[in-house]
């Protein structure tokens, strides 16, 4: 059980800090005019929606396969 549970918590730190490290790098949005948009509406936004909710994604992805590895440790 302990062995399944560092492969599966490993495996999903790794690729989802991989892919969240991916966002960040290539889904944040390039658009100069981003900055003049006043901060109630940036959330209008597609590519600030994208960005923000695969940013929220990956990082709890990160945060469940650092759990799994705690729970297997503990375990």
């Amino acid at each position: 059980m302990d062995v399944l549970l560092c492969i599966v918590g490993g495996l999903l730190f790794l690729f989802s800090t991989a892919a969240h490290v991916y966002v960040k790098l290539r889904l944040r949005p390039q658009d100069e005019d981003l900055d003049d948009i006043y901060y109630e509406f940036e959330d209008q936004q597609p590519e600030v929606i994208r960005y923000e909710k695969w940013s929220r994604i990956t990082f709890t992805a990160a945060t469940v396969g650092i759990l799994l590895l705690f729970a297997a440790v503990v375990i």
